[in-house]
C-alpha cells in the first residue's frame, strides 16, 4: 500500500511538471471573443458592438467583392407594394447587410445633413429591378474596340453612342446566352478597355394617389407676378399631350428617347409641365419658361440607357434646369451624369419618392448636387407616402393639386408634383437674376425655407417649406 501510494503521489507530481511548463497562452481558452466573431460575420454585425467607419468607406467596402445587384424596385406608379424579385447571382454575404453597409449619399456636397439632423433611419440605398440581359458600359475606344470586347466575351453589341455628360462612348451590350448579369459585370471588369460596368437599371415615375393650385400662397409667389420668361428647363418625363391648352406655346422642343416604344400614357409628363409653366386656367409656376421636354418612360417605367440618352439631350439644350421626377437605384454612370451636368451650371431637381417613411433613399435625388424634393398639403403636412432621409432637401407643394393632364385635368398627388412646383418657383430666381450660379441658388433655397420640422434641417421636410421670396431677397 505504501508502494502504491508513492507512485500516485510521483504522477501527481509529474503532471504539475508538466502543467507549468505549458505557456500562458496554451492554457488559455482557445475560445474566440464573441464581439470579435460578430464584427467579422457579416450576418451579425449589425447586433454587435464593431467599429464603425464613415458611410462612404463602408460602401466602398460592400462594393469591393462579388458584384452586387439589386432586386425589384416597388412600383411607384401608383405606389403598389410589390415583393422583391428573385436575386439574379447570389450574394457574397447573408440577405441582411452588415449595418452601415450601404450609407446613402456620398459626403461633401448640400445633401450632406448638418449637426441639427434628426436621423430616423440608417441610410440605405434603393435598389431595383434592371434589365435582366443587358450591361452598361463606358468604353475607352472606338468602335473597333467595342466589337473586340463584344467577341471577346460573348455579348451583341446593342446600341452606342458618344455620351456627352460621361464624357466617353456608352454602350448596351446583349446578354444573348443568358448568363446573369452580376457575372457579366464581373467578367468585364477584366478588360482594361471597360471604364465603367452597371446594370441597366429601371427608374419609376413618382406619382401617388389620385381645388385650386395652392402652391403659389404656400411657397410665397405672386401668380400675378410669376414669371420664368425665357428660362429654358429640361423635363425628362412620359410623353406628353403638347395638344392640352395649358402647354400652348409652352414647348419648345421635343426629344423621344425610346422611339420605338408606342406612346400610351401621357398624363405624367403633361402634368409636370403644365405645373413648371403652364398657361390660361391651370398656369403653372413659371409662365414664359421654355420647356424642352424629353420622353424617357413609358408605363411609369424606363430604364438607365434611355434615361442617359435624355440627359445628354438636355445637356445639349442649354437648358438651366432639368427635372426629374422619378426614382430608381443608386447608379454610377447616373451619378456621374448628374455631377457633369451640375459641373455645366445645371440646377438638377428630382422627386425624393413616394416609397414611405422606412424607404430607402431614392436616386437621382439622393445625389451630391440634386435638390431632392419632398411633398407637402395645402396645411402644409407631410404626404404620408414620402420617402424620408438625410437627403431630401427641401419640402413643396405635391398633395392633392389640379394639373393639366392628357385628359384635360386632374387632381394629382406625388413628390414628382412637388419637384415640378420647385423647378418653376427656381426658373422664377433665374428670370430675376440670369447670373445666379446654381451653387447660389441651392444656397438661398436651403437658407430661407420655413422650418415645418425639428428645429434645423431633419429627415422629413429637409430644411423646410420653399420661399420663394425670402429666396429672391437672399441673391445679395
Amino acid at each position: 500500500m505504501a508502494a502504491e501510494a508513492v507512485i500516485r503521489l510521483a504522477a501527481m507530481l509529474a503532471a504539475a511538471v508538466t502543467i507549468a511548463a505549458v505557456p500562458a497562452s496554451a492554457q488559455t481558452s482557445a475560445k474566440p471573443d464573441p464581439t470579435k466573431i460578430d464584427c467579422r460575420n457579416g450576418a451579425n454585425a449589425a447586433g454587435a458592438d464593431c467599429a464603425k467607419g464613415d458611410a462612404k468607406s463602408a460602401t466602398d467596402t460592400a462594393q469591393a467583392g462579388a458584384v452586387f445587384l439589386p432586386a425589384l424596385i416597388v412600383d411607384l406608379f401608383p405606389n403598389p407594394v410589390v415583393p422583391p424579385a428573385p436575386m439574379p447571382t447570389p450574394r457574397p454575404a447573408s440577405a441582411t447587410p452588415p449595418a452601415g453597409s450601404q450609407a446613402g449619399p456620398p459626403p461633401g456636397g448640400p445633401i450632406v445633413s448638418p449637426t441639427d439632423l434628426v436621423a430616423v433611419q440608417p441610410p440605405r440605398a434603393v435598389v431595383g429591378d434592371f434589365v435582366p440581359d443587358e450591361a452598361l458600359v463606358t468604353v475607352d475606344g472606338d468602335a473597333g474596340a467595342v466589337q473586340q470586347i463584344a467577341a471577346s466575351f460573348g455579348l451583341q453589341v446593342r446600341s452606342q453612342r458618344q455620351s456627352r455628360l460621361l464624357g466617353t462612348t456608352l454602350v448596351r451590350f446583349g446578354i444573348p446566352d443568358g448568363r446573369p448579369v452580376g457575372v457579366v459585370l464581373a467578367q468585364l471588369a477584366a478588360d482594361g478597355r471597360t471604364q465603367r460596368r452597371e446594370p441597366n437599371h429601371v427608374y419609376s415615375l413618382q406619382q401617388a394617389a389620385s381645388i385650386v393650385n395652392y402652391a403659389f400662397e404656400r411657397i410665397a409667389l405672386d401668380s400675378k407676378q410669376a414669371s420664368g420668361e425665357n428660362v429654358r428647363i429640361a423635363v425628362i418625363d412620359t410623353g406628353i399631350d403638347d395638344t392640352n391648352p395649358a402647354l400652348a406655346g409652352v414647348i419648345a422642343e421635343q426629344f423621344d428617347a425610346m422611339p420605338g416604344v408606342p406612346i400610351e400614357k401621357r398624363d405624367h409628363g403633361t402634368s409636370v409641365d403644365g405645373l413648371i409653366a403652364g398657361v390660361g386656367a391651370l398656369e403653372g409656376m413659371a409662365p414664359g419658361a421654355r420647356i424642352y421636354h424629353a420622353r424617357a418612360f413609358e408605363g411609369g417605367k424606363s430604364t438607365m440607357d434611355v434615361i442617359l440618352a435624355a440627359l445628354d439631350w438636355a445637356a445639349d439644350q442649354d437648358v438651366r434646369i432639368i427635372n426629374m421626377s422619378f426614382v430608381g437605384p443608386k447608379n454610377d454612370l447616373l451619378g456621374v451624369a448628374c455631377r457633369n451636368a451640375r459641373a455645366l451650371g445645371v440646377v438638377l431637381v428630382a422627386a425624393a419618392g413616394n416609397n414611405g417613411p422606412k424607404a430607402p433613399y431614392g436616386y437621382p435625388a439622393a445625389f451630391d448636387g440634386v435638390i431632392a424634393v419632398t411633398a407637402t398639403d395645402a396645411k402644409d403636412g407631410l404626404m404620408p407616402q414620402a420617402n424620408r432621409g438625410a437627403y431630401v432637401f427641401i419640402s413643396a407643394p405635391g398633395v392633392e393639386m389640379v394639373a393639366p393632364s392628357g385628359a384635360g385635368s386632374d387632381v394629382v398627388t406625388g413628390t414628382s408634383f412637388a419637384a415640378a412646383i420647385v423647378s418653376g418657383a427656381i426658373a422664377n430666381l433665374i428670370h430675376a437674376a440670369p447670373d445666379r450660379s446654381a451653387d447660389d441658388i441651392e444656397k438661398a433655397l436651403g437658407a430661407t425655407a420655413r422650418d415645418l420640422g425639428p428645429k434645423g434641417r431633419d429627415n422629413d421636410f429637409g430644411y423646410g417649406l420653399l420661399d420663394i421670396k425670402a429666396a429672391e431677397a437672399a441673391k445679395k
